[in-house]
């Protein structure tokens, strides 16, 4: 089940999918550095372990950090823009607002005693140092771990090369079965072929395999899966051609760079043809991928797409690709190296353009086919597959917004995507996208004005009312001039969330009643016609017409089960639970509001907990459960500062929050207040949701 926030107090470190082998004195190198320096930066060659140290050494120290080690992967952004996003993300951070992102990212890490692990940032190196300055300034307790093929060229950085393993013969006492790169070539091989052992019959033409891959990790992994099919003695033979025919190949490379990339072309040559070819394909790719992408943008009358699947497995054989597996499917990665090579051969094989594009088209019809089926029974697969696809739709857009002629499809990616970006924890970086092309795609246009309600509905969901007013105003000026009536349907709903948002009733409720009224005919239920009805729902609870509210929210929530909707009934919920406490029904109303957050724990609705949380505070209070309302406050004005704008800057919202907190701390007493209030201020998102849920009773009576 996904958590409703991406904070999670240790941290978010991938596992260890690998065994680990030597580099003792390394990594004891790198805990005394990381001791005494702030910013430690652990360079070297592709290839030659550098994230994967970096990961053994988290592991090691996570103990260290109360506020845990997180790490954050650079290694496919292409947008240097993009950087502090990314970070955000991989951190957690559920600000979606509209406020600086170095800002939040800041305030986030502030007090926080943890480590940051920024993983490849030799593409974007002053970004990623600009950014490290920043936050090691603003941040006390941080400390920060990077990998780079050079330094960040800060002045306080400690670096600290990564060498390629010991290979036999560098320590002339050292016996042969304890070298570091025997070592890792034995237990890979023995991944690869279980009864592989090093004995005395092939330790010579392994120690002789090692020195001539330089000790290079992947290089040594690459060739022990070889043995599926070779002898050590027909690898070392192989390899021995390789490197002959290489000889002189480029004078400029470093030594150790020759051989990577011997070992990884030797590698390539032993792929079948096919193999071989979709290896260039796949690397189009972004981060992981699934089985049916690759079907659609790698097949052709060269790779017929039911021989996708057996060459994927081929790859997968041979090393080439990693393979995920979880709750929500397979997924499939080319290992970052790998995918150098790859592009490159796509280039040079002249398909690049025509892979990208492919790429794209991919990613248009996936948005599409969510945006379709968003309002059904298969919400949640959408939910967890477009936060699995996220890498590969920024790569997509990237694309349509560089790419001359291709604007336009940037314009459909994006608002198809309205759900990604709202209901899936992106709205930031939706907010960045739609703006951007937006000013690439200046000309009035049916598509130019989907994207600009959606734009509307981002910007109101970080509480930007008058952001989301303004896109929704142009919206309905453009929709006239080109003729579209569902923009203008969809322009007056969103006008009318900026008026409600701001405290403008009647007029929230004139132009959400339009909106509803013109949309009952429509199939489509969302974005238009069940969040107007919640939102109508709130103007009239405001208004003091709570039957009206409850009958709208009975209604919606009758749709919603019908459809097999979730992401509007937990919003339904927590309207209903609303105008029920405002009706005198608390205990009535209590029930609403743990049904909405129990559905929000599907999605990464932060925003919608924390208003969840709101009301469950101040049904306690009604409830005279006191001490319970004061940790949620506490833990409220905590968990705000991450997610951006408190109460969304809805003035109704903020006075039902301060007097929900004046009246608490009348009833308790201002010191038992103070004491049970700092306690909840320590509760991440999750605990507070479970304690409102009931399901973390210890602190309830302080």
């Amino acid at each position: 089940m996904v958590t409703p926030t991406g904070w999670r107090r240790e941290g978010n470190l991938p596992a260890e999918l690998t065994s680990f082998v030597g580099r003792t004195r390394l990594l004891a190198n790198l805990k005394r550095h990381l001791a005494e320096s702030r910013l430690v930066t652990v360079t070297g060659i592709g290839g030659v372990g550098k994230s994967r140290t970096v990961l053994r050494l988290a592991h090691q120290v996570r103990a260290h950090y109360p506020d845990g080690v997180w790490f954050a992967d650079l290694a496919r952004l292409q947008d240097a823009g993009m950087v502090k996003h990314t970070i955000s993300s991989a951190l957690g951070i559920a600000d979606q607002s509209s406020r600086a992102e170095s800002e939040s990212l800041s305030e986030w890490v502030g007090e926080r005693d943890m480590l940051l692990i920024i993983d490849t940032c030799e593409h974007l190196v002053q970004g990623c140092a600009e950014l490290v300055h920043e936050l090691l300034e603003a941040a006390p307790n941080l400390k920060v771990l990077a990998t780079s093929r050079q330094s960040l060229h800060l002045p306080y950085e400690h670096v600290v090369p990564v060498p390629p393993l010991q290979v036999p013969g560098d320590d002339p006492a050292e016996s042969l079965f304890t070298n570091e790169s025997m070592q890792l070539f034995a237990v890979r091989a023995g991944a690869s072929v279980p009864d592989f052992q090093l004995d005395e019959d092939n330790i010579e033409a392994v120690a002789e395999l090692c020195r001539r891959l330089d000790g290079i990790p992947l290089a040594i992994e690459l060739a022990a899966v070889r043995l599926r099919a070779l002898s050590v003695e027909q690898i070392l033979g192989l390899l021995t051609d390789r490197f002959s025919l290489l000889a002189g190949a480029s004078r400029t490379a470093l030594p150790r760079h020759q051989t990577l990339r011997a070992a990884i072309g030797w590698s390539h040559e032993l792929c079948e043809p096919a193999e071989r070819l979709l290896w260039a394909r796949l690397s189009v790719f972004a981060g992981d991928f699934e089985l049916d992408a690759a079907r659609f943008v790698c097949s052709d009358g060269r790779l017929p797409s039911e021989d996708i699947t057996d060459l994927v497995t081929g790859l997968v054989e041979k090393s080439i690709l990693l393979i995920r597996s979880n709750h929500a499917g397979v997924r499939y990665k080319l290992i970052d190296t790998l995918a150098e090579y790859g592009e490159e051969w796509l280039e040079k094989l002249g398909q690049a353009e025509q892979l990208r594009r492919r790429h794209l088209d991919y990613y248009l019809s996936l948005a599409q086919r969510g945006e379709d089926a968003w309002s059904g029974p298969r919400q949640i697969y959408w939910f967890v597959r477009m936060r699995q696809e996220h890498d590969n739709v920024r790569v997509a857009l990237e694309y349509a917004l560089k790419t001359p002629g291709k604007e336009p499809l940037a314009l459909v990616l994006l608002s198809s995507l309205w759900f990604m970006w709202v209901c899936c924890g992106f709205a930031r970086e939706g907010r960045l996208y739609l703006e951007r092309a937006l000013e690439t795609n200046p000309n009035p246009s049916k598509e130019r004005c989907k994207a600009l309600w959606v734009l509307s509905y981002v910007r109101n969901s970080q509480g930007d009312s008058v952001g989301g007013q303004a896109a929704a105003e142009t919206c309905s000026t453009e929709a006239i001039q080109v003729g579209d009536s569902r923009a203008v349907i969809l322009a007056s709903k969103m006008q009318g969330t900026a008026a409600m948002l701001q405290g403008d009733m009647p007029k929230a409720s004139a132009l959400l009643g339009v909106a509803i009224e013109f949309n009952t005919d429509n199939k489509e239920l969302n974005p238009g016609l069940l969040p107007a009805i919640v939102e109508l729902s709130i103007v009239l609870t405001a208004q003091g017409e709570f039957y009206e509210a409850e009958s709208l929210l009975q209604d919606c929530l009758q749709v919603c089960k019908e459809r097999g909707e979730l992401w509007v009934s937990s919003h339904a919920q927590w309207a209903l639970a609303g105008a029920r406490l405002a009706s005198n029904r608390p205990q009535e109303s209590l029930h609403n509001v743990r049904e909405g957050l129990r559905i929000k724990l599907h999605f990464h609705d932060t925003l919608g907990t924390l208003l969840a949380l709101e009301s469950s505070a101040r049904i306690f209070v009604a409830l005279d459960r006191l001490p319970l309302a004061a940790h949620l406050l506490g833990a409220l004005q905590q968990n705000w500062k991450s997610a951006g704008l408190p109460q969304l800057g809805a003035p109704f919202l903020s006075a039902d929050h301060n007097a929900c907190v004046r009246e608490c701390s009348r009833r308790m007493g201002e010191l038992a207040y103070k004491n049970a209030f700092e306690e909840g201020a320590r509760l991440d998102l999750d605990e507070a949701s479970a304690m409102a849920l009931g399901e973390l009773t210890a602190l309830e009576e302080g």
